[in-house]
């Protein structure tokens, strides 16, 4: 159960990132607007859970857990997402950093999985290699940012998303594969002893 809710979680994660893909390719500045928002609304929603809670919650707990400025921290960061979203299109530039720092760290995951495929002594654990690979120097371009147009870069970065959730999601339907083939040898293999046996 443990190791199919894995599987799931994976494939779940590719998706996110090949429609986030699509999203950026399609219309990055609508789509990050989008995400700034969201993100401004659960500050929001998040700053005023943290100020609830400290008028509930006994003065002197409340007083350890600085809930009243982590709450208003919040409000303020969540109001300059929403109000201000204009603001972080401006920095454009900088935005694709952050979605190249995402890129790097989905790379350091497939680095993980490669390599725990390698020790499981999993074939297909060079095809998750490459994937990590290709996400980490794809990666390495965003962050470096070679390009003169900055909607080229933006290009860059969604068919990077797209292209490492793509080999991430065929590594698993190899695996699926793979699992299903050697459950079939191994009824087979028990289906044969257990003849063997009534034979003897």
């Amino acid at each position: 159960m443990k190791k199919w809710t894995s599987v799931f979680g994976k494939v779940i994660m590719c998706i996110c990132e090949i429609v986030v893909g699509i999203l950026l390719l399609l219309d990055p500045l609508g789509f990050t607007a989008g995400i700034i928002k969201v993100a401004g609304a659960l500050l929001l929603l998040s700053g005023a859970y943290s100020v609830f809670r400290y008028f509930r919650t006994d003065p002197v707990e409340a007083q350890k857990e600085q809930g009243l400025v982590n709450g208003l921290c919040y409000i303020s960061c969540g109001l300059f997402c929403v109000f201000y979203t204009q603001w972080f299109l401006t920095t454009f530039p900088l935005l694709t950093v952050i979605y190249g720092v995402i890129i790097l760290l989905t790379g350091l995951m497939r680095v993980q999985w490669a390599v725990d495929m390698l020790r499981m002594k999993k074939e297909q654990w060079y095809m998750a290699a490459i994937g990590a690979f290709v996400s980490l120097a794809l990666a390495g371009f965003i962050l470096f940012n070679p390009f003169s147009s900055t909607v080229f870069l933006w290009r860059f970065v969604a068919v990077s998303l797209i292209i490492g959730a793509v080999i991430d999601l065929l590594v698993l339907v190899f695996i699926n594969q793979n699992l299903k083939q050697n459950k079939v040898n191994d009824k087979i293999d028990i289906e044969k002893i257990s003849m063997d046996k009534i034979d003897e």
